[in-house]
C-alpha cells in the first residue's frame, strides 16, 4: 500500500501542522466534554432515565469520534484505514443519535405517546446499523483506488471524483438529512409547547405567569439544538463543495474553520444536551455533602440552577417511564 499523501491540495507543511494541532486541541475539548457526560450517567443513578440514556449514547459516540480524531494524522498503512473508518462510524452515529432525541420529544410532546422507551431497540438498530452501512459503503469506495488520502487532518477519503462522491453519499447526505429532520421536528415541538404555554399564561393567575414565561424561554432553547450540527459541519460542507469545483486547491482559512468546528461537535453536544438541570442538580447535591466551604467553590449560577426545575429535555414525560 502506498504511503499516504499529507493533505490533498496546495497546503504547505506548516499549514498542515496547524490543522493537525487545531484538530487535536478541539477534539480534546470534545473528548473531555462528552466523557464528562458519560461519567455523570455512570455515576449518578438518578440520571438513568430513558431520555438521558439517549444523551448518554450521543456522548459516547462523540467521545469515540473525538478519541479517534485525536490519534489521527497517521502516515500510512492499515492504521490509517482503521482510524478513518472508526472516526466516520462514530461521527455518523453521533448525529443520528440527535435524531432519536428529536423523535422522542416529538412523539412525547406532539403525539402524546408514552411508548418511546419500547422503541430503544429500534433506535439502536437504526443508529448503529446505518453507521455500519455508511462505513461499509465508504470502504467499498476506497477499495476502488490504490491509495487514500487525508482531508484536512484526518484519514478521511480518497482523492478523485469517485472518492468525493462516496464521501458525500456516506457522510454529508445523512448529516444534512438529520439536520433537516431535527429542524422540522423541533419546530413542531416548540410551536406546540409555546401555544400551550401562552394558553397557560392567559388562564393562570398573575403570580404564575412569570414562571410560565421562564418555561417558554427554556423551551425555546431547544431551537438551538439543530444549529449545533449546522455550525459544526457548515464549513466542512463548503470545503467539500470547493473540492468539487477546484480539486487540488485548498483554502487554508476554510480548512481551519472546517477542522476546528467539526472537532468541537462533541463539546457543543455535551453542553447543549448533557448539562441540563438534572445534571447540574446531581452535581450540586454531591458538593452539598461536603462542608459549606467546598460548596461555595461552585459558581453561583450552578448552585442556583441546581435547585431549580427547568423545563429541559430530562423533565419531559419520558422521565417517568
Amino acid at each position: 500500500m502506498a504511503t499516504l499523501q499529507a493533505v490533498s491540495g496546495s497546503l504547505t507543511a506548516s499549514e498542515r501542522g496547524i490543522l493537525t494541532a487545531i484538530n487535536s486541541g478541539a477534539s480534546s475539548l470534545s473528548l473531555v466534554g462528552s466523557g464528562f457526560i458519560v461519567l455523570c450517567y455512570l455515576l449518578f443513578k438518578e440520571l438513568r432515565k430513558f431520555s438521558f440514556k439517549l444523551v448518554f449514547f450521543l456522548a459516547l459516540s462523540d467521545m469515540f469520534c473525538s478519541f479517534f480524531s485525536i490519534i489521527g494524522d497517521p502516515s500510512k498503512g492499515y492504521f490509517c484505514y482503521a482510524q478513518g473508518y472508526a472516526t466516520h462510524f462514530f461521527c455518523v452515529a453521533s448525529f443520528l443519535w440527535t435524531t432519536t432525541i428529536a423523535f422522542t420529544l416529538h412523539r412525547t410532546v406532539v403525539r402524546h405517546k408514552t411508548d418511546v422507551e419500547d422503541l430503544e431497540s429500534m433506535f439502536h438498530l437504526y443508529v448503529w446499523g446505518t453507521s455500519v452501512v455508511m462505513t461499509v459503503i465508504r470502504s467499498i469506495g476506497n477499495h476502488h483506488h490504490g491509495h487514500i488520502s487525508r482531508v484536512a487532518a484526518w484519514c478521511w477519503a480518497q482523492t478523485g471524483l469517485t472518492g468525493q462522491v462516496v464521501h458525500f453519499v456516506t457522510f454529508y447526505a445523512p448529516l444534512w438529512g438529520a439536520i433537516l429532520f431535527n429542524g422540522f421536528t423541533y419546530f413542531q415541538v416548540i410551536r406546540m409547547l409555546n401555544n400551550a404555554t401562552r394558553m397557560a399564561v392567559g388562564m393562570s393567575e398573575r403570580g404564575h405567569q412569570s414562571d410560565a414565561r421562564s418555561d417558554m424561554k427554556a423551551l425555546n432553547r431547544w431551537g438551538y439544538y439543530p444549529l449545533i450540527l449546522i455550525g459544526s459541519w457548515f464549513f466542512g460542507t463548503i470545503n467539500r463543495m470547493h473540492d468539487f469545483i477546484e480539486p487540488g486547491h485548498k483554502i487554508f482559512w476554510l480548512s481551519v474553520l472546517d477542522v476546528g468546528m467539526a472537532a468541537l461537535m462533541g463539546l457543543f453536544n455535551s453542553i447543549a444536551y448533557g448539562l441540563n438541570s438534572s445534571v447540574r442538580r446531581a452535581i450540586y447535591e454531591r458538593f452539598d455533602l461536603f462542608p459549606d466551604r467546598f460548596g461555595r467553590l461552585l459558581p453561583r449560577n450552578l448552585r442556583q440552577r441546581g435547585q431549580q426545575q427547568d423545563s429541559e429535555l430530562i423533565s419531559l414525560k419520558t422521565e417517568g417511564q
